[in-house]
């Protein structure tokens, strides 16, 4: 039981922290370009990730990685952090947070199409039921209560949010059948994640001048979003006993987030985001049944 209660502590935890990048990410975008962001924020998480490597007495495991692993590491580096990311900020720099976010949480339903044809999963009537429900979440989210349907949303915009879940399905199922120790991969493929972000953003705005404020936004993007928040996850599903258990939590990071959008970012949250964002998660809820209900 005890190990129950901190693996909700960090579930919980990190529920909380990913619930803030949303207006993280707005802020940040107000004061930098996409690239400058993501530059600030993924070397911030590399820093992070090799601090946590050396405390954790893995840096070792690192000196000992292959010309291999690096080419291998270095692929899911150019898939997360830089194409995501640079992705995911676009989509977010021309979109309202309260459609960007709910857009980008339809990853899991393009994952589970994903899994089909990669890892020979069959695609069960609970999956094509959850896709219907969470792909009308889109269309309720998008019309934001005009009968008429949808217009005034930036379609470049909601192609590119749309396409962040693509890559992220992507590099997730990229790394589901890996045995790699997951701190060392993190660590080996930011750091040439964050060099080609670095080097996009020196060819395309040249770096960023430095301040408090924007390194601020940087630790924000790099820790909450990449960093802590992937070790108390790790953390909350190493001590549960139960991890589908712990796996629901997730469910309630974008309502938590809508809700910080409205009060902490300024947006008014219309309440046909809610109900769109309802029937997303509630379509990804579905198509999550365990196939013995087939």
């Amino acid at each position: 039981m005890p190990n129950e209660r901190r693996a909700l502590l960090f579930g919980g935890a990190a529920v909380l922290l990913w619930s803030t990048v949303a207006t993280g990410f707005k802020l940040g975008l107000a004061e930098l370009e996409p690239l400058e962001l993501l530059w600030l924020g993924a070397a911030t998480s590399w820093v992070f990730f090799v601090c946590a490597s050396i405390v954790s007495g893995r840096l070792r495991a690192l000196t000992r990685l292959t010309l291999r692993d690096w080419l291998r590491f270095g692929a899911l580096g150019l898939l997360n952090p830089f194409l995501y990311y640079v992705v995911l900020f676009e989509a977010y720099d021309r979109l309202p947070a309260q459609i960007a976010q709910p857009l980008n949480y339809t990853w899991a339903i393009t994952l589970a199409v994903l899994a089909i044809p990669v890892l020979g999963q069959r695609l069960t009537r609970w999956t094509v039921i959850g896709m219907i429900i969470s792909y009308c979440g889109v269309v309720i989210l998008l019309s934001q209560g005009r009968i008429g349907g949808v217009s005034g949303i930036d379609t470049i915009g909601v192609a590119l949010a749309l396409g962040s879940t693509l890559i992220w399905a992507s590099y997730w199922l990229a790394t589901v059948r890996a045995s790699d120790d997951p701190l060392v991969m993190m660590t080996a493929s930011f750091a040439v994640g964050a060099l080609a972000v670095g080097i996009a953003c020196h060819i395309e705005y040249g770096l960023p001048a430095l301040s408090l404020r924007r390194l601020g936004y940087g630790a924000w993007v790099g820790l909450i979003e990449m960093g802590v928040t992937f070790l108390l996850w790790q953390q909350a599903l190493r001590r549960t006993a139960n991890a589908g258990r712990i796996a629901q939590l997730i469910f309630l990071s974008p309502f938590i987030s809508l809700i910080l959008i409205d009060r902490v970012l300024g947006e008014h949250v219309h309440a046909s985001s809610f109900v769109g964002l309802a029937a997303i998660v509630g379509g990804l809820l579905v198509a999550r049944r365990n196939r013995t209900a087939e």
